[in-house]
């Protein structure tokens, strides 16, 4: 079974039901499906065939979705990457795939020419963009409207994923029809998903996290409303005029949609099923979510590009913060951190003893390696597992929780420090918006616990946040920050995964002042 042919039984099934919205136009499964045959139809009259890449630079629009799906029916592979990146790393990206075609728009036009031009591959462009081969427009009447399906299987490659690449060039992520499907599944089944589900398309497709909601929403014959410029306002209108019933966001986003001025002027009673995943959450921002949306089902979600479920928590009103037990295609354990390599599956660690998570690869959500990278694959997929990088620890009742990655792991006098117990700490002062803690190296401890904070309050002090810290009975005095640093924004991937490392290099905007550190 491939992804196309599926997406063929959901047409069939219910044609008339709504299945994405951009602003004004709105368009059922039946018009879908026929922008698609028209997309994919001109993607063949233009050379496309199956298992070639073909690599997109586009913002969340109506017109991504369409060429999801054409791209899907011919048996290509869908490559989408972000429309931020620089000219060197769209080069990059292009160049490893060896793409057969690059799609782009206005906001990432100038990059993508740089980028290609001295690369033998074609240009498609959408919404005027300059420098293409063709237009989408002229894409949709270059063929006959008839799609001739390419025969492809469960393992053929129907999309290739670039991960960030924050310590190194980006790894491209191929994943099969089999796993998509698999993943998308696990999605409806873990967050309690339903027939004719709605939601809205804010995460990037360029992230796994966009492509559930993709997926799962279609399976379904739900209802898909994008969104291609993000703003929290904008987001709040469309959950309340759409009736949206479910959600899966980063941290970030919810952390903006929940703390909006305007919050309690938009009704929001259909939004009953709330997923994150990409970023650890407060114990502070669980709590708030909770408190104002009252949803039904609110699941954390911890996973990856590689092997999407990990683990998943339900129950995050008795747990805030947890990452719970593996998903029913997965099994995981927690293992020694060796940054190095040098840990295997059997050294296993007992309960509430940090080290690196390790998930089974037999799961059918997982894929077989990195694209062109057997360095990358020969350290990450080990002894028939997928070692996350991630650090963790499982308490006395079998639930996983994630305290960040190997590298990010502190070490002062000796102790291990994680950086997000500190970080729940300090995010539960009134006065605190956003915090992210790192270690910054000294000559006696060899790290300090340092805590980056971005006030709500201008009246916030260093020492006021010091004295919070002490006072509280749940972390320990050698966790206490030892410096406090007030900043303007704290660095995020485009998913809300914090940038630790920029923050220890110095790449950030200080506040009103840097703080000296503290005894």
């Amino acid at each position: 079974m491939d992804l196309g042919t599926l997406f063929q039984f959901a047409v069939e099934r219910h044609p008339q039901f709504e299945a994405l919205v951009q602003g004004d136009k709105r368009l059922t499964y039946e018009e879908l499906n026929q922008e698609v045959d028209r997309a994919a139809s001109g993607l063949q009259a233009l050379g496309i065939k199956r298992r070639d890449r073909v690599v997109l630079v586009l913002k969340n629009r109506m017109e991504m979705v369409i060429l999801y799906w054409a791209i899907q029916k011919i048996g290509a592979v869908f490559t989408p990457i972000n429309f931020r990146l620089t000219s060197e790393e769209i080069e990059y990206c292009v160049n490893d795939a060896q793409a057969k075609a690059v799609i782009y728009e206005p906001v990432s036009e100038s990059a993508v020419l740089q980028a290609v031009g001295g690369v033998q591959t074609l240009k498609i462009a959408v919404l005027g963009a300059r420098g293409a081969d063709v237009s989408y427009e002229d894409l949709l009447t270059k063929g006959s409207g008839e799609v001739k399906l390419e025969a492809g299987n469960g393992d053929d490659y129907c999309l290739m994923l670039y991960t960030s690449g924050t310590t190194g060039k980006p790894k491209g992520v191929p994943r099969t029809h089999r796993n998509e499907y698999s993943a998308a599944v696990a999605h409806i089944i873990q967050n309690h998903y339903s027939v004719q589900e709605s939601t809205i398309g804010v995460m990037p497709l360029y992230h796994t996290m966009g492509m559930r909601s993709l997926l799962s929403i279609a399976f379904l014959n739900g209802k898909l409303v994008m969104t291609p410029d993000y703003d929290a306002r904008l987001v709040l209108e469309h959950l309340d005029k759409e009736k949206i019933t479910c959600v899966y966001l980063v941290p970030t986003i919810f952390h903006d949609l929940v703390y909006h001025s305007d919050f309690a002027k938009y009704n929001l009673s259909a939004l009953k099923k709330l997923g994150y995943a990409g970023a650890a959450m407060t114990k502070a921002l669980t709590e708030e979510i909770i408190a104002k949306l009252q949803p039904v089902v609110f699941v954390n979600h911890y996973g990856s590009s590689e092997v999407y479920t990990f683990s998943i928590c339900n129950y995050l009103d008795r747990k805030p913060g947890c990452a719970g037990k593996p998903g029913f295609h997965q099994r995981l354990r927690v293992v020694v951190a060796d940054p190095e390599g040098g840990s295997g599956p059997d050294d296993v660690l007992p309960p509430g003893v940090p080290g690196e998570i390790i998930v089974d690869l037999r799961s059918q959500e997982a894929f077989q390696g990195y694209w062109n990278r057997p360095d990358a694959t020969g350290k990450a997929l080990r002894e028939g597992w997928y070692f996350t990088g991630d650090m963790g620890a499982i308490d006395e009742d079998g639930d996983l929780y994630v305290l960040g990655r190997v590298d990010d792991m502190i070490i002062s006098g000796g102790e291990n420090i994680h950086p997000l117990e500190v970080e729940d700490v300090i995010a539960k002062h009134p006065k605190v918006a956003e915090v992210a803690v790192v270690g910054l190296p000294d000559v006696r401890w060899g790290e300090i616990v340092t805590a980056f904070v971005v006030p709500k309050d201008s009246r916030l002090t260093q020492e006021e946040l010091d004295e919070y810290c002490k006072q509280c009975s749940f972390l320990s005095n050698f966790k206490r920050p030892r410096k406090y640093v007030l900043v303007e924004s704290i660095p995020k991937s485009p998913v809300g995964k914090i940038l630790r490392r920029m923050l220890r290099d110095g790449q950030y905007e200080a506040g009103l002042t840097k703080k000296e550190s503290v005894s």
